[in-house]
């Protein structure tokens, strides 16, 4: 049980916590606690990933190569959009979203919802800036523990990317010549 010096810190800190968020927010809702709580869970995971890496012994790279470091970014983009947006990973983000509409081709548009605590989850995955943290994070400890299956994965996900700007791009163009036409 705890003492009452320590129940009056706990009082003193969430009234410091809650007056730094007004203050923050300017009116708006901004989730401040559950941002400190997703910063807390990638410091975990991003530690955890550290500690395998570590316990692994393998050699780290002096610099990454260039040619990994594009395979990498063209991966990390197009995961972190079908996490977020694709309408066939929508069940993921179902528990912490609300179906908006479409946006573009198999893509939604989500908002978090705004109860129990989900609306940083959902706004995280519904954000494929912020889900790009954690799928970069993910990509790089793969290639240190796993790096010929993580680059066969980057891979494909980077074929998958250049698809899309195919299919994108043919679309463009057979709408261009049906109004030539």
């Amino acid at each position: 049980m705890g003492t009452a010096a320590d129940d009056r810190l706990g009082r003193r800190l969430r009234g410091l916590a809650r007056r730094t968020e007004r203050r923050y927010s300017a009116g708006d809702d901004r989730p401040l606690g559950g941002y400190l709580a997703a910063m807390a869970g990638f410091g975990v995971y991003t530690a955890a990933w550290a500690t395998a890496v570590r316990l692994r012994k393998s050699p780290l790279p002096d610099r990454p190569q260039p040619w990994d470091v594009v395979l990498t970014a063209v991966a990390t983009f197009r995961l972190s959009r079908l996490l977020s947006k694709a309408s066939v990973t929508s069940p993921l983000r179902a528990p912490f979203t609300r179906y908006v509409s479409p946006q573009g081709p198999a893509e939604l548009q989500e908002e978090p919802r705004a109860e129990d605590g989900k609306d940083t989850l959902g706004e995280l995955m519904t954000c494929p800036f912020c889900m790009s943290v954690w799928v970069v994070s993910t990509l790089t400890a793969g290639q240190l523990l796993c790096p010929r299956a993580t680059r066969t994965v980057m891979g494909a996900l980077a074929a998958l990317a250049g698809a899309d700007a195919l299919q994108l791009a043919y679309s463009v163009l057979v709408n261009k010549a049906a109004g030539d036409d």
